[in-house]
């Protein structure tokens, strides 16, 4: 700890907060406990698709146990979504917000029995719960488990958590059960037992194809992953690492990382002073072509990232007022961009001639930051933002998730990327000395792969996109 909040950093900036952000020495979000490939990354991510995948989640995300007698009513103020059935063993997308209806981020929320309930996901939706369970008068405790990366002995964890995905998910499974497949909606759980060790099972579909995830006790993790990698061998099951990992949402349409709306506003100060100013909201860098010396520029609403369909009103949350103002209002629509084959094969090809060359593009994420933040144009004009992108192998495309301007949405419609940072780049670790391109890019259903959007689509914004 710096014995500094948030608050202490972000008074001591000099220039104004985006640019601080902007230049930032972070990459992007590491994968710790697992290798970058076990195979090779091309093989890992065809396997999502044709066969089925383990993701092994038990290192990168942090957990929140929330428990007592007012926990729900804790998460219900919290969270812009409806918690008016909420039965034991099912889970949602939790995505609160601030009082201004800037997203501080999402998880999973998992009800795990009566006044018991597990945040799964990155920090800041965490923090954020943290912070009022302890400020706001609630009868609850609350439990943080960090990431491996956040803590001393990245092995001591709670729990252990695997993802099993892909059309042959349900036959590894019934094999290391030896019972049939859990027929469960969407975001349901049951209990299975693998290896002897009873298994809580969450229908869920991280890569787009049907799918499991599976949690327990973290002693029980080593004998039942040793037992899903024996029963997966029959139906060309691939362990997936910490390259091909983070490049899943490209084909599935989830946007990880968006930043939160926090870094500013009265009524947010003494959240900021309670934040420690060496945590993740002290360290989250900008990376990308948009730029903007107002951070609020750089805040995103639940429409900007699909999750519209979330926000209920029938229940009394933080942000509820500013939400309803802009409920009626035009929002950006979430969408894929298709990037030109050609016009990415003559960026690349710069690497290979003298002169400044475009930004260098890493495989398959090509994400560069914590938070990325590239421009879209279309005739030339500001025309919304792309947060992720990457190549996927599978569709043999460079994707982007991107949230454009609701009049330029249309699916084939066409628009550019902005790659790269103007003046030769920011003060990030990860940013070489390069120059900005323009690449043309199709305006794209999302999900980009079309089992996620017309088979899988039984469950949250996938539903409705």
């Amino acid at each position: 700890m710096t014995g500094k909040s948030l608050e202490d950093v972000l008074n001591g900036v000099q220039t104004n907060v985006a640019d601080y952000l902007r230049n930032l020495p972070a990459g992007p979000n590491v994968y710790p406990g697992v290798p970058p490939e076990y195979t090779n990354w091309r093989d890992e991510q065809y396997a999502w698709q044709h066969t089925c995948v383990l993701f092994n989640q038990s290192y990168h995300m942090a957990e929140l146990l929330v428990e007592g007698r007012d926990a729900l009513k804790l998460l219900s103020y919290l969270g812009v979504n409806s918690f008016a059935r909420f039965p034991v063993d099912t889970a949602k997308q939790f995505v609160p917000c601030t009082p201004g209806g800037h997203v501080i981020g999402d998880g999973i929320l998992f009800h795990l029995a009566e006044n018991t309930f597990n945040l799964v996901g990155r920090i800041p939706a965490l923090n954020w719960v943290r912070f009022h369970a302890e400020s706001g008068g609630y009868d609850v405790t609350t439990t943080l488990d960090e990431r491996s990366a956040a803590r001393p002995d990245p092995y001591d964890r709670t729990s252990y958590r695997y993802q099993i995905q892909g059309p042959n998910a349900p036959k590894v499974i019934e094999k290391v059960t030896g019972r049939p497949a859990p027929q469960l909606k969407f975001f349901h759980l049951t209990a299975v037992t693998i290896a002897g060790k009873t298994v809580r099972a969450l229908r869920h579909g991280m890569a787009g194809q049907p799918g499991y995830e599976l949690f327990g006790p973290w002693d029980d993790g080593a004998d039942v992953h040793r037992a899903l990698v024996e029963a997966g061998v029959e139906f060309g099951m691939r362990l997936v690492g910490g390259r091909a990992y983070s490049s899943n949402t490209l084909e599935s349409g989830w946007i990880p990382s968006p930043l939160p709306g926090i870094y500013t506003g009265e009524a947010l100060r003494s959240y900021r002073q309670w934040l420690p100013g060496d945590g993740y909201e002290a360290n989250a860098s900008i990376g990308g072509s948009f730029v903007s010396d107002r951070i609020e520029d750089y805040y995103l609403t639940p429409w900007d990232l699909g999750y519209g369909s979330f926000v209920k009103f029938d229940h009394d949350f933080i942000g509820r007022e500013a939400l309803a103002a802009k409920a009626g209002e035009k929002h950006r629509k979430k969408v894929t961009l298709a990037l030109s084959t050609a016009e990415f094969l003559r960026a690349v090809g710069s690497q290979l001639e003298h002169g400044v060359p475009a930004k260098w593009f890493e495989f398959p994420s090509a994400v560069y930051s914590m938070h990325p933040y590239d421009l879209v144009k279309v005739h030339g004009e500001p025309a919304g933002i792309s947060t992720w992108i990457g190549y996927s192998w599978n569709e043999r495309t460079m994707l982007t998730l991107a949230m454009i301007d609701h009049d330029h949405a249309e699916a084939g419609a066409q628009v550019s990327l902005v790659w790269g940072e103007p003046g030769g780049g920011t003060g990030k670790l990860t940013v070489e000395n390069h120059a900005q391109v323009e690449l043309a890019a199709t305006v794209s259903p999302v999900p980009y792969a079309e089992v996620a959007r017309k088979v899988y689509a039984d469950g949250g914004w996938r539903a409705t996109a």
